[in-house]
Order: C-alpha cells, then structure tokens, then sequence
C-alpha cells in the first residue's frame, strides 16, 4: 500500500510538473526516439479534473473516424473518455466495466464500432460509439477447455473486414477464439504449453494487412516477442524483442509500435517504454528506450533510458502519425502526446 501511494503521489506531482513545463514549450524541448521516428513529448495533453473525470488505469486507445481519440479505462465513473487531439474532452460514458482492458475500433461501412474486453466480469462486449451494448461474449464453454468462467481473462480483440473477430485470453488459459460476427466460435489455438506455437501472456492481438496475404500478430509477453500466426492458427514467424515485455501491436501505416510495459526482469518496476519497428520488424526507435542494436542480424536487449514513463500499457496513434501512451499503475495520470518532429 505504501508503494501504491507513493506512485500515485509521484504521478500527480509528475502531472504537475508536466502541466507546467507546457506552458514554456518551446524548441528546446527533449526529442525522444531514434532514427526517422522521433517526437516532441505533451504530459500535459490528456489532464483533466480528477475529481470530475476520473482514470484508474489508463488501459488502451483508439481514433475513429472524426478523428476523436478514445481512452478505456477501469475506472466506473467513466470507462470511456473521448478528447479531440487537442486534448480537450468531448465526451465520456460508462459504468459497466470494472475490469475494463481491451479497445478495438470496427469500421464496418459508414457505421463504427468499440469491441471492450474486462478482465473481471471474464466477458467481451460490441458497443456503439456511444456505449450501447449490442454483443456480449461469455466464456467459451464449447471449446471444452474452461470448466468455469473465471479461467477466461480477456485481454484483446482484432476484427475482420467481414465482421468476424479474434479474441486473446491474455490473462487465463492463452487461448485465441475466432469468432463470426454474430459470436459463433469457429475454432480456437493457441494456449499454455512448451511448444513454439504456445502462448504465455498473450496480451494482445492484430491483423497485420501490410503484405498481400494478412496474418495475426499475437503478443507473448513473457517471452518478449510477437508470433506471427496465419488466419486459421497456424504459427509462421516469431518476432523476438529482448528486454521488452510489449503490450498489444498497434499497426500504423508500415510501421508496428508497441507500448513496452517493463523490462523483463521482475524485480525491474518503472521500466517501460515505446518500441516501434519497420515494415522488415526492424526495431528502428524506442521512445524512452535505449537505441536500438543489431549486431550478426539479432537485436540487441533493449532496457528504459530516460524516465519519461512509469508502465505504458498501449499506443494510438493518429492520422498524422501523433502518438498518444496510456498508462498501468502509473500513479492515474491522464495519457501522454508525442508530436513527431
């Protein structure tokens, strides 16, 4: 407990700090990141009264189709903030989910749609862009492999052009559920064991459309890497990323950046940082990171270098390639912009 309040003291002084740094902002500003992919750092963006718009854990984001980014976390007064990329709230909504982990945006023709995962209630959720709940996914039962509710921790979804969608149990059983768009399983693979193919942590889940044929990038957190997988299951490429237990792969453009939670060593606490590689999955900037290596072709273990984030936990990034971080157990500060210079 002790810890735990020493943190949030340190975020809210660390928000203080920042908020006041704006206001001098000017060229002489830290760049952080390497190579081409280098940004200008806004603490201050996302800040809002406490009292009234209040975060827990600032889990994950996404933009829509406005432009607007939205921001998931567990906190039940308002699950859902919505900012211009000003940073100016729009709106907020909200209260049914305490474990609230996961935000995936649907484009499914002009409509938009928020698949939401919580971690607690062991369920997944399709709602409108203004919180009305029209899919709800259980435990999966039929699999045959979760004899109750509670070994099913959700922790991400991806969703296909034709409304089917992935789920990664990235807190239960490691299992990864392909779903048709009115929520009948399909198949399943994935899960805990000793093979390549296994998974353990699979914190987060995305198709990568950047080839002709896509495939799904799956994070495995506790090994540092993300696996490539084919569309029905079928391992093909690992990704390995020492230092770096990544969150969810966020695709933009042709580059994948991820949020970094920590560096591999547990007893390593405030480690984090943001990975992003090139369309060859080539670390090429690490927002926070060390710069990183190659040395015979293999990277280089990668560790936090400047203390600019406590556990980042997810990326968007928008349409003008800004990146905005969101933050667990980081003292409840608001996220953080990242303007590319």
């Amino acid at each position: 407990m002790k810890r735990r309040a020493f943190i949030q003291k340190a975020g809210l002084a660390t928000a203080s700090f920042a908020i006041a740094k704006d206001m001098f902002a000017g060229k002489n500003d830290p760049v952080y990141g390497h190579n081409n992919m280098r940004f200008k750092m806004n603490a201050a963006w996302g800040a809002l009264n406490p009292a009234q718009y209040p975060v827990n854990d600032c889990h994950e984001m996404v933009q829509d189709r406005k432009g607007r980014i939205i921001l998931l976390t567990n906190e039940t007064k308002n699950n859902i903030l919505i900012y211009d990329k000003k940073g100016k709230l729009l709106e907020n909504w909200g209260h049914e989910f305490p474990g609230a982990h996961g935000l995936t945006l649907q484009r499914a023709g002009k409509e938009e749609y928020l698949f939401i995962t919580d971690t607690n209630k062991h369920q997944v959720y399709k709602t409108t862009l203004d919180g009305k709940i029209l899919l709800t996914i259980d435990y999966p039962a039929e699999t045959g492999v979760y004899e109750k509710k509670e070994a099913f921790v959700p922790t991400e979804t991806t969703v296909l052009e034709n409304g089917d969608f992935y789920i990664a149990d990235g807190y239960g059983a490691q299992y990864i559920m392909h779903y048709d768009e009115n929520g009948k399983l399909k198949h399943f693979f994935g899960g805990k064991g000793d093979k390549l193919e296994n998974l353990d942590n699979a914190h987060g889940i995305t198709v990568d459309r950047r080839q002709k044929e896509h495939t799904l990038l799956i994070t495995d957190r506790t090994k540092n890497c993300f696996k490539r997988f084919s569309m029905d299951g079928k391992l093909i490429e690992v990704i390995e990323l020492p230092g770096a237990c990544v969150c969810r792969p966020v695709i933009h453009k042709d580059h994948l950046y991820a949020a970094v939670l920590r560096s591999p060593n547990l007893q390593a606490e405030q480690t984090g940082f943001v990975t992003i590689l090139d369309k060859n999955n080539k670390v090429v900037s690490n927002i926070g990171g060390t710069e990183p290596v190659y040395i015979d072709g293999k990277l280089q273990p990668m560790a936090q270098a400047e203390k600019i984030f406590v556990h980042p936990h997810d990326v968007c990034v928008d349409d003008e390639g800004n990146v905005y971080v969101a933050q667990w157990a980081s003292g409840k500060v608001y996220p953080y912009k990242f303007t590319r210079v």
